[in-house]
Parts: C-alpha cells; structure tokens; sequence
C-alpha cells in the first residue's frame, strides 16, 4: 500500500509541476537553441547596414563637422554620442541607428539595429538580465527541472520503467556529457 501511495503522489507531483514549467521549459529551450548560435547570429537584435554618399564635409571645428554632418544625412536631432575614431572619420550614435562618416569622400555607413520580436525578450529572461526577482525565480525553475528530471525516472515500472528499459537510457542520457566532457578535456 506504502509503495502504490508513493508513485501515486510521485506521478501527481511530476505531472503537476511539469504543467507549471511548461511555458518558461519552451522558452529556455528556444533561448538555449538560439544563444547556442552566437557565432552565426545574433539571436537578440536584427543589424542591417546600408551605404549612402553625401557631399564631402571640409570644416575645420568639431562643432561645424557635427553639424554639416547632422544635416547631410537629414538627422535634426542631437546624436546620443559622437566619436571621431581618426581625424577623417565622423560616427554619430542615435538610438537603434549608427553613421560611419568618412568626411573627405562623402561615404557613409549606416548600421541599424532592433530586437527581435520573442527572441529578444525569452534571451533576456534566459540570460537573467532582469536579475533581481528574477534571479530567484530562475533558481526555482532550475530545482523544479532538477525535480521533474528524477520524478520522471519513477512514473513508469517494469520494463519500461528505471529497473528496465529506463536503465538504459538513462545512462545514455549520463553517458552522451560525460562522454563529451572526457572527450573536450583530453583531446
């Protein structure tokens, strides 16, 4: 009686707290799968560049240099910031947009960026940007992980379950990062 007592309360607790997890378990996973891929992409923001060509800017004072190029490429608004990387260059920062400006020639770049819709927001989460609270809510997503990983191991018995069936690929599952790590160690 003990033992059917046990798996009953053991299936209702994995059940229970899986459907809780489920909406942050997608949105780890989609995170996890994106940032696994930061050197193809950026998977929080969209960088677009494009190039367009002024008239060259001859002025000598740093003040005239901002301004002739603040109207040349049609932004009346104060930039956030400006450098001046090298005496020929004019970069002016707004928000979500970037001028390259090589003041003899004329040629600018313009580098834009956005969030990604979702992405964005489920990396933020992912990577704990917001800390705070959100520190302790992702530590107790992890330990309920912890707790539907070894409640799952006991839902099912006999062959499929952890004395079967389950045994095996449960040690699959340890096997695969053990394996990996030994591997990325000594190799």
């Amino acid at each position: 009686m003990s033992d059917f007592s046990w798996r009953r309360w053991n299936t209702i607790l994995h059940r229970d707290v899986g459907y809780i997890i489920v909406a942050l378990t997608i949105a780890y996973g989609i995170s996890g799968i994106a940032v696994n891929h930061t050197a193809d992409w950026n998977p929080s923001y969209v960088q677009m560049k494009r190039s367009m060509k002024i008239d060259p800017i001859i002025k000598e004072a740093r003040e005239e240099i901002i301004a002739e190029g603040r109207a040349k490429i049609g932004r009346v608004d104060e930039p956030q910031n400006v450098f001046r990387p090298d005496p020929e260059t004019l970069t002016l920062f707004y928000p979500g947009e970037t001028y390259s400006i090589d003041l003899p020639t004329g040629n600018v770049i313009v580098e834009q960026t956005h969030t990604r819709p979702v992405l964005f927001e489920v990396n933020q989460l992912h990577l704990n940007a917001p800390k705070g609270v959100w520190t302790y809510i992702a530590d107790l997503y992890a330990l309920t992980l912890i707790l539907v990983a070894l409640t799952g191991l006991f839902v099912l018995r006999g062959k499929n379950g952890i004395t079967g069936r389950g045994a095996w690929l449960t040690g699959i599952g340890v096997a695969v990062p053990v394996a990996y790590w030994v591997y990325y160690l000594y190799a």
